[in-house]
């Protein structure tokens, strides 16, 4: 799905994705991966959702984002609260959707100017 297609390079924005990845600034990415409005989409080392980790979580946290977007795929999951520790000590509220709704909050997020971290769970066999 298409969402828009402003190309404005100063903030990354999601501009579609599907089952098998998502297009940030009209770049297409097929692995999972962090967003920041003002920072490169960086890779993240999560391939399932089941592997989540709290080391994943504090890669996050050092960013300090006011706010973490989870996409936890095609369907809704929440991580367990020990996980997102790192964050929590901070302060930093973690959501949890699936992806497609996840890409839609980021961006009205960043829109907003908030300090917005998505992090997207693409797994490998999704779309294959």
């Amino acid at each position: 799905m298409k969402l828009h297609s402003d190309n404005n390079e100063k903030y990354q924005t999601v501009t579609g994705y599907d089952a098998s990845g998502v297009e940030i600034n009209a770049q297409r990415f097929n692995f999972s991966l962090t967003v920041l409005p003002e920072v490169p989409p960086r890779p993240w080392p999560v391939t399932r959702f089941e592997d989540l980790t709290a080391a994943h979580f504090e890669q996050i946290a050092q960013d300090r984002p006011d706010v973490v977007v989870l996409g936890t795929g095609a369907r809704q999951r929440f991580v367990h609260p020990k996980l997102v520790a790192s964050l929590s000590a901070l302060h930093v509220g973690v959501e949890s959707m699936d992806s497609q709704a996840a890409c839609r909050t980021y961006n009205v997020l960043m829109g907003e100017g908030r300090k917005v971290t998505l992090a997207l769970i693409i797994e490998a066999s999704a779309g294959a």
